[in-house]
């Protein structure tokens, strides 16, 4: 195979951090070659210096043998290279042809064609086997089908070279191996796929070659055939991480929450939802896509309004009528797109750090900057994010350190019932054992912690009890011990 990408010595510097310190890459033709590293690791950097999103400070890109510098997302999609990041960006008011189109409306005397632009669209989804009515608008579906309407809008531009960002972080595993079938066909076609991703047990078996990056330097690349996930841990981290779980020391106590016949108001919803959580509980919540995970949290947090039901907290029914009600109730949500509601991206760390417990700074009309600043660093060290410093902009940091900061931001406020969306999604394995050292230190704190993952060796590891929910509804409610993967299978379809 020839090469079809080749980086070198790409630099990239940010106000007080190196992100990329002369990084070779080299990308061959009909390949899928994976780059990993943990969170901070540069590797999106590298992506949106090949993608024109960012420039490099020096270093050269070539593509087919010719030198390329594109100005910009729109010079590189017409030179051939498309990109799907990690965070959607999408325009949740308008239609999901629009979005996929965007940019190029087929027109004419400048009146948008929207009959042409959702035939084709619809041919796009019928060569992925995606089942999507490009009429509809875009909001209306998970964050899962958005993930492959965004995959389709890439294909779409008949691109050459196709990178991937965490393609897979909320797809189930049918929708993964429908995305690996695209993959592998484009590959046949002789397309150069880059893919971003945390999933080891995926890279392995997707990838031909793979690439490490540690601190914003190149480290190696080698054949997936002859790696490891023992190997491939070592290279990312640059030592060995022996447990992928910390050890459990988190003890149950008394009755914290009840949730009774708990019902949204508005469809999709969760439905006659019972069940309890316990002082110094993990408890999981497994499900489909689709489910209705988030929907029960947003519900008890008051995100949503529910129709029916009754919250008990410490044997008093309260109402979580909006989320300020349930902030001052002692919960906290930590919802599952930090892009769209976790992060205030051009806000400082020190500003997404201590926004929700303003009402305890504040003396009167005044808002003293000494305890915002002491509570920032508490942050910064306790959960040890990585930052240059308390005023840089959160955006700039990696996902998993953005993810860090929010959690911070919520244990500032002292919650008494922790609510986690996905809190992992898109984050490295070094990053992701902190955050269950976190979770654990809660819980054993007598905390209760409710965590949705579609991830089910994450629930069978750190988790109390698992929580199933098909369709809007619990499937069933287990102790972790009496639950294989087989059996939250099973549950997952029991309403379906």
């Amino acid at each position: 195979m020839s090469e079809l990408l080749e980086m070198r010595s790409i630099v990239k510097t940010f106000p007080g951090v190196k992100a990329l310190d002369n990084v070779d890459f080299t990308l061959k033709k009909g390949s899928i070659h994976a780059l990993m590293g943990e969170n901070g690791a540069g590797k999106s950097t590298l992506m949106k210096c090949l993608f024109g999103i960012y420039t490099e400070d020096s270093g050269e890109i070539s593509i087919d043998g010719q030198k390329v510098n594109f100005q910009g997302p729109k010079d590189a999609l017409e030179h051939g290279v498309a990109m799907v990041h990690q965070e959607l960006n999408q325009v949740m008011k308008r239609s999901v042809a629009e979005n996929m189109m965007l940019g190029r409306f087929p027109s004419k005397r400048g009146i948008v064609n929207h009959k042409k632009m959702n035939e084709y669209c619809l041919e796009v989804f019928r060569k992925l086997n995606l089942d999507v009515n490009p009429k509809t608008i875009i909001e209306k579906h998970s964050v899962a089908k958005r993930q492959l309407i965004e995959i389709a809008k890439a294909v779409s531009y008949e691109a050459k070279i196709l990178v991937l960002d965490e393609p897979t972080s909320s797809l189930t595993e049918d929708e993964v191996e429908k995305l690996f079938d695209i993959m592998n066909a484009l590959k046949a076609q002789g397309v150069g796929i880059i893919y971003i991703s945390h999933k080891m047990d995926e890279i392995l078996r997707i990838s031909d070659e793979v690439t490490v990056m540690r601190d914003g330097k190149y480290i190696a690349t080698e054949k997936a055939e002859n790696l490891t996930q023992a190997s491939l841990i070592r290279m990312m981290v640059g030592r060995e991480l022996k447990n992928t779980f910390p050890e459990k020391k988190n003890a149950v106590g008394k009755k914290l929450l009840e949730i009774k016949n708990l019902t949204g108001k508005y469809k999709p919803s969760v439905i006659d939802a019972s069940f309890d959580l316990y002082q110094g509980e993990v408890l999981g919540v497994a499900g489909l896509v689709g489910s209705r995970r988030s929907e029960l949290l947003e519900t008890i947090f008051g995100l949503r309004e529910k129709e029916s039901g009754q919250i008990f907290f410490e044997g008093e029914e309260i109402s979580n009528k909006n989320p300020k009600e349930a902030i001052e109730n002692g919960f906290a949500l930590v919802t599952e797109e930090r892009r769209a509601t976790g992060i205030f991206p051009e806000a400082s760390i020190k500003f997404n750090a201590t926004i929700a417990n303003l009402k305890n700074y504040k003396k009167g009309l005044y808002l003293p900057d000494s305890p915002l600043r002491n509570d920032t660093q508490r942050v910064i060290e306790s959960i040890r994010v990585k930052t240059p410093n308390q005023k840089t902009r959160i955006f700039s940091l990696s996902g998993g350190n953005q993810q860090k900061v929010i959690i911070g931001r919520w244990l500032l406020t002292q919650p008494k019932v922790l609510l986690l969306d996905e809190p992992t999604r898109g984050i490295d394995v070094g990053a992701k054992f902190e955050i269950y050292e976190l979770i654990l230190t809660l819980a054993s704190q007598g905390k209760g912690v409710i965590i949705v993952s579609s991830e089910m060796t994450e629930l069978l590891g750190l988790c109390d009890r698992i929580m199933v929910m098909s369709n809007g509804k619990i499937a069933g409610v287990e102790k972790t011990e009496d639950l294989t993967q087989e059996k939250i299978m099973e549950l997952q379809a029991k309403y379906v």
